[in-house]
């Protein structure tokens, strides 16, 4: 039998100043289950979590607990509990006494049975027996049994994680929602609280919903992880799945470290990449462009100079476990990572098994704006940008009058002021330029992606929020204000309804 789905979420959206923050987002979890949110800062993780905690109310969609719609239900009538990533313990207070403060102020809904054999409820406060078995039991459950006198202002960073822990279990809720909270950590200390979680996840038997931006946290603990981006679900799966898998250069890129290469499908379930041909077991229509993403510890080196992919090692780090080296194929860079070591300078052969491509559509092949139109001055106006474009091609044979009006093949006369149109930018056709340098357009880089021998660059701009990808050789930092200039002869028009309307 299916487990029993304890929280869905149904196109919930939720929107700050206009902009969404989380858009249709369409998940079900199973009870018991370790759920995690993983996706950049500003993803819309967090606002899902506090909407299931009812510390946000969604605009749109419905929270589901046991098929129950929550969705305006105060956080104190929700059986979840929160652990955040500050720990907000109460320094004046003992370890036992932080644990066991909300039980001290909470009414429990108790079955009392009658000497007539009736039996009712009825909400009382919890006795100090009640208290004392529940603080120890989930003290117990953290490791901290021995630990109940200490001040918490004396514990290190993860033994006061775990008293926060303890409070938010203590309560027994169906849902323990945490919100980065080995963020505060360090490095030793957060590989040891993962075990520690999944020990107690498996304790408790209790659905988990975790938030991190951390890919190893993710793939360390999880049973499923949903990946977002700009408060979009961009793939649902087990960490086997996401990292294996991926279902588009993002989660590719954003989940450990990748290979991804521009690539074209050929017949007979070929393709070609890196300026080879492999057989591989995926099939995709003739001549169609794809991404190819090959995970670094996939690749092999080989001593030996007779196989046809060879490359020369640029640099090699040293990783504990294996060396990372960065190669040069052709005009293409190919990270690999491997135990054996090689010089630097040294040209080697790369082996690549087909097995192990994993292959993905294309989101976009080009930019595409639907929501452009022309001005009084036949320019191109998308987002707050004009572009100075030729409008004949919209009607073939067409040419401009004096006036600038379009004159048909058959002289009809047309004021293209408003013409709804839709605007065909390629990827190579833009530039990047710097802030203080005058451009068409500006906005701030949210992703940066590697693509074997360019960048791929999307910026947004900040007023209509309108997403430009760029194929670029320089590499930028995501938040990074820019400026964009546009070979307006590569513009492509498409009309977007009759242009008859709009004739004179």
């Amino acid at each position: 039998m299916d487990q029993e789905i304890i929280i869905e979420l149904a196109g919930v959206s939720k929107k700050f100043d206009s902009k969404f923050a989380v858009e249709n987002f369409n998940l079900k979890i199973k009870k018991g289950e370790f759920v995690t949110f993983l996706g950049p800062s500003g993803c819309g993780k967090t606002t899902t979590l506090r909407m299931i905690a009812g510390f946000e109310l969604p605009d749109t969609g419905k929270i589901l607990l046991s098929n129950v719609d929550i969705s305006n239900f105060p956080p104190y009538r929700r059986p979840v509990n929160t652990v955040f990533q500050r720990y907000a313990l109460f320094p004046h207070l003992n370890v036992y006494d932080n644990v066991g403060f909300g039980l001290k102020l909470k009414k429990a809904n108790v079955k009392i049975k009658h000497p007539d054999g009736k039996e009712t409820f009825e909400y009382r406060k919890y006795s100090k027996e009640e208290i004392h078995n529940k603080v120890t039991r989930a003290l117990k459950i953290v490791d901290l049994d021995e630990f109940e006198t200490r001040d918490v202002t004396t514990l290190s960073g993860g033994q006061q994680q775990r008293v926060a822990i303890a409070r938010a279990i203590v309560n027994d809720p169906q849902i323990l929602l945490l919100d980065e909270p080995l963020g505060a950590l360090d490095l030793k200390m957060r590989k040891e609280m993962q075990i520690e979680l999944k020990e107690m996840h498996r304790k408790l038997g209790i659905t988990f919903i975790y938030v991190t931006h951390d890919q190893e946290e993710a793939l360390t603990m999880s049973d499923n992880i949903v990946v977002m981006k700009d408060g979009l679900i961009q793939q649902i799966g087990t960490p086997t799945e996401i990292y294996n898998q991926p279902i588009n250069a993002f989660v590719a890129n954003f989940i450990g470290e990748s290979n991804i290469y521009n690539a074209i499908s050929l017949a007979g379930n070929k393709i070609k990449f890196l300026n080879q041909v492999f057989e591989v077991p995926h099939q995709f229509q003739e001549n169609e462009k794809v991404d190819v993403v090959l995970r670094p510890e996939d690749i092999e080196i080989k001593p030996e100079q007779n196989l046809p992919i060879q490359g020369t090692i640029n640099t090699r780090i040293f990783k504990g476990v294996h060396y990372e080296y960065l190669f040069t194929v052709g005009k293409n860079e190919v990270i690999v990572q491997d135990t054996k070591l090689f010089d630097v300078g040294s040209t080697v052969s790369l082996f690549i098994d087909p097995n192990y491509i994993h292959i993905m559509k294309k989101e976009m092949t080009i930019n595409q704006y639907r929501d452009a139109y022309l001005n009084d001055a036949n320019q191109l106006v998308i987002d707050q940008g004009v572009f100075d474009v030729n409008v004949t091609q919209l009607l073939e044979g067409s040419k401009l009058d004096e006036q600038g009006y379009l004159i048909g093949p058959k002289n009809n006369k047309y004021n293209l002021k408003n013409l709804k149109v839709t605007a065909e930018i390629p990827f190579t056709d833009i530039e990047l330029y710097g802030d203080d340098t005058p451009g068409q357009l500006e906005g701030k880089v949210i992703s940066c992606i590697y693509k074997g021998d360019h960048y791929q660059v999307i910026l947004r701009t900040e007023e209509e929020e309108e997403d430009f990808i760029v194929d670029t050789e320089y590499q930028f930092d995501t938040g990074t204000k820019l400026t964009i200039k546009v070979d307006v002869n590569k513009i492509k028009l498409k009309l977007r309804g009759d242009i008859t309307d709009y004739e004179i």
